[in-house]
């Protein structure tokens, strides 16, 4: 997949994780699911940010749907991402065929399903943000709790994310030496430009005075 904005997503009934994806590694999974055993009941709908990550929580109908984002995707991408999952959980196992999934059970059948909504999502941003459904959702703050994860969880360790691609890590540095070139031609274009002004204004400068001594180009 190799993108970083939505790092990893499970499925849990209870405190009990059916299916799980990511290709990334790190505690973020065991933070994940500390966080799982910690839910509050007040809401359906949580967020907890943390070393510029978030957890998403989505409760509903006794499962609970979750995805580790970066934080500077925002928080429509996550939501959406969420409800699709919902959505697509809901058909696939409606009638409580996941009512007795036991713990992981459900991750080979489930987890490249998790896989293509986070691809999806992340693929799609534009469609994502016109979704008027998400929009609402995004706006009603009083039904989504927003914690810093230390108030929920006794730790002192930083979120890890540990990327495991190479061809990602290559795509980077190439993206990296690309923007670097284009900055360095911007800057060089914007240097020239201040010396050509800064040349332009010196000669007229000098016709001026020169004209004001001289009349005719003979001095008096």
């Amino acid at each position: 997949m190799g993108q970083q904005e939505l790092i990893y997503s499970f499925v849990a009934k209870g405190t009990v994780i059916l299916a799980d994806y990511t290709e990334f590694k790190g505690n973020f999974t065991t933070v994940a699911a500390q966080c799982l055993q910690k839910l509050p009941a007040s809401s359906n709908r949580f967020t907890y940010n943390c070393d510029g990550h978030t957890f998403n929580y989505h409760l509903d109908n006794g499962f609970t749907f979750c995805v580790v984002a970066v934080e500077s995707v925002g928080r429509q991408l996550p939501i959406a991402f969420l409800e699709r999952v919902k959505e697509d959980f809901n058909k696939r196992y409606a009638g409580g065929k996941a009512a007795n999934a036991g713990a992981n059970s459900l991750k080979k059948e489930f987890g490249p399903k998790l896989k293509g909504h986070m691809q999806y999502c992340v693929d799609h941003p534009e469609e994502i943000n016109k979704l008027a459904k998400v929009k609402a959702q995004v706006s009603e703050v009083k039904g989504i709790m927003m914690q810093n994860i230390e108030k929920v969880l006794d730790r002192g360790e930083k979120i890890e994310l540990l990327v495991d691609k190479t061809d990602n890590l290559r795509s980077q540095a190439q993206d990296f030496k690309q923007q670097g070139t284009k900055m360095k031609r911007k800057m060089w274009v914007r240097n020239m430009k201040v010396k050509l002004i800064v040349f332009g204004i010196v000669v007229a400068l000098g016709l001026v005075v020169f004209l004001s001594i001289c009349h005719n180009f003979k001095c008096t």
